[in-house]
């Protein structure tokens, strides 16, 4: 007996009933970024390595343990994508946008990859959105970035999401804070997991990011990276806290907030849900002033990328619904069959969704589909139909039922759709 093919553990099949909600959430986001004038761009999902290597950090748990890294058929190192922004930064110095506009505020979407334990919420291979404000170093543009996110969540019916906001400083105040972290790391070492021990040496801000909940009691009276910020850091984030209040975004201060990867500076962000357990980030971001320079280039940037899976398990799914078809054409007999997918035609060409049976099934067997499908409109095509020019219009709303002439039908549909033969 052949062997059944499964998935590969972490990666699932996104179902109807699930996608629709993906989709739902997509199309909203895209239409919100677009309000704020950003527009999309398409990212290839495999980079050259040594992208991900320069611009994430090579001491980040990314790039040590999580990529899906392959030598392609010339020995070059490739890399499936485990996030959007280097390769968004990458695009940005590649195409020259720099001399052809200001601020380049593009978006993106689609699957990610990371080579992690699979958990709810969370694939190794997942879909996100990410957007990014490439080319401004003001603190406006922080502000409308967390606006934007905060925002997002208003019109998502999301009421219990979290921004957290912090300052991780620049290359002149950082080094003070990282010698003054070291030392307090050094005598509570040994109360730390091994994930944290590994990270004192590569990158200690990375610490203070562990989740294991034996770390987060021993670090709670590490020093911040607030009471170190230089004159210039502390009077950007004090300009990025004026426009939120003056915006009134709900927002908090959080000093504990860093980010994962190696390329943040200064402004840090996070919008977390209770609702998700420990693991209770929705979005994450911040500004990465220096990551163009890891990769050959020189351009200031801030963004943010957000989980699809993880939005969909706090979204509010009662008070949505998945839309059914306008019409569902249903054929009395074999004679109308052809004549059905006809109208089915007609109407779909009008911009009308509809659903024509294609089993030869009983009149009964497809007005229980309809009602299955909840699709409110019928339309009935049978011999006596067919020989007197008409349709037999059921409504399951109203529970109402009438024959109408079918040009007569197709011209009250003409000046209800939205489809090109209106146009």
């Amino acid at each position: 007996m052949t062997k059944t093919i499964r998935a590969i553990r972490g990666f699932r099949d996104v179902p109807p009933e699930e996608a629709w909600k993906l989709r739902y959430i997509e199309d909203r986001t895209q239409e919100h970024f677009r309000r704020y004038g950003y527009r999309e761009i398409r990212l290839p999902v495999v980079e050259f390595t040594e992208l991900f290597a320069r611009g994430i950090g090579e001491a980040t748990d990314i790039v040590e343990k999580e990529m899906y890294t392959f030598p392609d058929r010339n020995g070059q190192s490739l890399s499936l994508r485990p996030e959007g922004t280097a390769s968004a930064v990458r695009a940005y110095l590649e195409g020259g946008w720099k001399s052809r506009q200001g601020i380049a505020k593009v978006y993106y979407s689609g699957p990610m990859f990371r080579y992690e334990r699979p958990q709810k919420g969370r694939y190794r291979q997942f879909y996100q959105l990410g957007l990014e404000a490439i080319g401004g170093e003001g603190p406006l543009v922080d502000a409308e970035v967390i606006d934007l996110l905060y925002r997002l969540f208003l019109a998502m019916n999301v009421d219990d999401v979290q921004i957290l906001v912090n300052s991780l400083g620049c290359d002149t105040c950082r080094p003070g804070f990282r010698v003054e972290l070291l030392d307090h790391l050094s005598g509570v070492a040994d109360s730390l997991c091994s994930n944290c021990k590994r990270r004192m040496t590569s990158n200690p801000l990375r610490v203070l990011d562990c989740k294991v909940p034996g770390c987060q009691s021993v670090l709670e009276k590490v020093p911040v990276m607030l009471d170190y910020l230089c004159s210039e850091c502390e009077d950007h984030f004090s300009r990025v806290w004026e426009a939120l209040d003056g915006l009134e975004v709900g927002y908090t201060v959080d000093p504990r907030i860093v980010r994962g990867l190696d390329y943040y500076n200064r402004t840090a962000f996070e919008a977390v849900c209770d609702r998700l357990g420990s693991q209770n980030a929705v979005a994450a971001g911040g500004r990465y002033d220096g990551l163009a320079r890891e990769i050959g280039g020189d351009a200031p940037g801030i963004g943010f990328a957000m989980g699809l899976e993880r939005l969909s398990l706090i979204m509010n799914w009662d008070s949505i619904t998945q839309s059914s078809p306008d019409y569902y054409v249903a054929a009395a007999t074999s004679s109308a069959r052809i004549p059905a997918l006809d109208l089915g035609d007609r109407l779909r060409s009008l911009g009308f969704a509809v659903e024509v049976d294609l089993e030869d099934r009983s009149l009964k067997a497809q007005l229980r589909s309809a009602n299955r499908m909840e699709i409110g409109h019928v339309l009935i095509l049978g011999e006596d139909e067919l020989s007197r020019g008409s349709v037999t219009l059921k409504d399951f709303t109203a529970k109402d039922q009438r024959e109408i002439p079918l040009e007569e039908f197709m011209k009250e549909a003409m000046s209800a759709g939205t489809g090109p033969e209106r146009r």
